[in-house]
């Protein structure tokens, strides 16, 4: 469009002034319709959009800033504005503004094992304490602070936690960190002599074992039928603290690696959807307390067996 208005104004010079003015005239025209449209730098601020005629959702009737230039027919002058009738405020809980959230999706530690295990003895959390607050644990809050007319966040609030100790009791150190939420399987006997993680695909449980004691034992899940945990006995060859995927770029910490690119390791996926997701193939535990455990005392060479 720029090379048009060259070229008219080109036309203009050898067709005499009059032709020139109106050249001049319909490049200033040109001008004022493309000026809106011109390319702005990269990373600059979007320009404002348009105010609206009518008032936005949460504005007072009449406030919107607008006037009409010219006054309709049945326009009236008043001496006194009418009053805006006030909203009815609706009946629905809301969050306490002088709440102060303590825990929320993505927090863990004690604290949130603590939580667990209060909510558990009061019926809202139905499996062992993780210590990890995934959607499980907003669940269980958000049921918590429904049945107590708090508002349903799935946020640990001041309020909420001050609720949540008045109707529970310290819990146990049982309660805190039970065993395993399913039985341990009987040991394989190839986990009987030695220091042996035990894992058992049917009860889906991994026993920390010396010498044919069970140390410790936790909940795990496995690979997909199309990317299935190996069975076997094999060793533990590497151990990687802060362990990230180089394949699926996701992480995997305490990761103690016993075949190929399988190793038994956190998920903070299991800790927050249980049962419903699967792995790559390797070991997955959802008690990061208890892995944290488990991987300051394993050593390279030390045996893993996983059968069913």
């Amino acid at each position: 469009m720029i090379g048009s208005s060259r070229t008219g104004r080109g036309h203009a010079h050898t067709g005499g002034r009059a032709a020139g003015a109106a050249s001049a005239v319909a490049v200033l025209a040109l001008v004022a319709v493309t000026a809106g449209c011109k390319a702005e730098p990269a990373g600059s601020a979007p320009a404002a959009p348009p105010a609206s005629s009518s008032p936005t959702e949460d504005a007072k009737p009449g406030t919107d800033g607008t006037e009409s230039s010219t006054p309709t027919a049945s326009a009236k002058p008043s001496s006194t504005p009418k009053a805006t009738p006030k909203p009815t405020p609706k009946a629905t809980p809301s969050a306490d503004p002088q709440a102060k959230v303590l825990m929320a999706t993505g927090s863990q530690g004690k604290q949130v094992r603590e939580l667990q295990a209060r909510l558990r003895q009061i019926g809202h959390f139905d499996r062992s304490p993780t210590g990890y607050y995934g959607s499980v644990t907003v669940t269980a809050v958000q049921s918590f602070q429904g049945k107590r007319g708090l508002s349903r966040t799935g946020k640990t609030d001041t309020v909420t936690w001050q609720k949540l100790l008045g109707m529970t009791h310290a819990p146990t150190a049982a309660e805190l960190n039970p065993p395993t939420t399913r039985p341990a399987a009987k040991p394989d006997k190839r986990c009987m002599t030695g220091r042996v993680i035990c894992i058992s695909k049917n009860s889906r449980s991994l026993s920390w074992m010396i010498d044919g004691r069970v140390v410790s034992s936790m909940d795990v899940r496995f690979g997909s039928q199309y990317t299935p945990t190996r069975e076997g006995t094999f060793s533990v060859y590497w151990k990687s603290r802060h362990h990230v995927s180089s394949i699926y770029h996701t992480a995997m910490p305490y990761a103690m690696f016993f075949s190929g690119g399988q190793a038994v390791h956190y998920s903070s996926d299991f800790a927050a959807r249980g049962y419903s997701g699967a792995s790559h193939g390797c070991v997955n535990v959802r008690d990061e307390g208890k892995i944290a455990s488990l991987f300051a005392q394993v050593r390279n060479g030390d045996k893993v067996v996983v059968y069913k």
